[in-house]
């Protein structure tokens, strides 16, 4: 299978080299009598060389020399990590080979894979409208707003849809690379998993900060101050747009817009983040921390955490995020 890894100078040093070696293993343990060709990838860059994030210089093909049509196209990270930096190097004319390349790829029907900041490049192309997709977490607000016919949910770390697949935050790069090993080979992915030993993340929601999300639109950040400053006892919605001097329909639009859920959703979010934080820096009971978030009924946090987290309570407050 020909792969072509894009590469432009400032990417995530661990994303490259988590396809790289996710893919490099796969080769490796291939299974006796394994029938999937084996996986020959390709850095494409814009010239013979870019430099990292951390300023290794990785040897690439030019855009233009690539010598084939791959079988996938695989956009890593850039290393940027504000809405301005990512921006920046997606609209960059020295990247522009890199849209260019996405675009034509994905418009003849090629397959086309992004992790983390590199979602920026394929939605900038086109390569993800109309499709189901992710993102890095913190970055979902930025890339809902720019990328509107993009069906965001970054509270998925792989989204698969039509012949676009992309991966959340940073390490969700090895949940990409293992799903281009799994749609050959369920049972080489399974065998590289145990190899590397890589877990099970089917989501961002455990990593996702509300303040952090909130950031992102001036309505959003005065609701979370004033849900935060309400959280034993909140008052209803209604109240919360008065005082913000908007409408309740104002407010759930905004929200939806902006976070990609309703207040009410957000408001539980902001309840499990508080809970995690109590949970992990106080020796309150569960009982105490459901009372102080606004939960009359420790079954309703316990049910919550389950829902939302995919974990219990005494995971959380043992520092695990994983169902146990």
């Amino acid at each position: 299978m020909q792969i072509a890894m894009v590469a432009v100078d400032g990417i995530f040093d661990s994303g490259l080299s988590a396809l790289l070696d996710v893919l490099g293993t796969a080769n490796a343990v291939r299974l006796q009598g394994e029938e999937a060709p084996p996986f020959t990838v390709t850095v494409v860059g814009a010239d013979t060389e870019v430099r990292t994030g951390n300023g290794l210089t990785v040897a690439t093909v030019p855009a233009e020399e690539l010598p084939h049509r791959p079988d996938l196209l695989l956009m890593p990270a850039t290393g940027f990590k504000t809405p301005d930096e990512v921006l920046a190097a997606v609209r960059s004319p020295a990247n522009a080979w890199a849209l260019e390349l996405s675009a034509r790829l994905a418009e003849a029907g090629t397959p086309v894979g992004a992790a983390c900041t590199g979602t920026f490049f394929l939605a900038e192309a086109g390569a993800l409208d109309h499709l189901r997709a992710t993102t890095s977490w913190w970055l979902g607000p930025f890339f809902r707003s720019r990328y509107p016919k993009v069906v965001l949910d970054e509270s998925r770390t792989l989204v698969q849809d039509g012949q676009a697949t992309t991966a959340g935050a940073a390490f969700a790069h090895i949940d990409l690379a293992l799903w281009v090993v799994r749609r050959h080979s369920p049972e080489l992915a399974d065998t590289v998993a145990r190899y590397l030993l890589i877990g099970d993340r089917p989501s961002q929601a455990a990593f996702a900060v509300p303040t952090l999300l909130a950031q992102a639109d001036p309505m959003m950040t005065a609701f979370e101050r004033w849900v935060r400053a309400r959280l034993a006892d909140p008052p209803p919605l209604a109240e919360a747009a008065r005082e913000l001097g908007v409408s309740e329909r104002t407010l759930q639009r905004t929200a939806q817009a902006v976070l990609g859920m309703t207040p009410l959703d957000f408001v539980q979010e902001v309840r499990l983040d508080q809970a995690t934080f109590l949970l992990r820096t106080t020796s309150l009971s569960a009982e105490a921390i459901a009372t102080r978030v606004g939960y009359r009924n420790v079954g309703t946090l316990r049910a919550l955490v389950r829902r939302k987290r995919g974990t219990t309570l005494d995971a959380l407050r043992q520092g695990g995020s994983g169902a146990d």
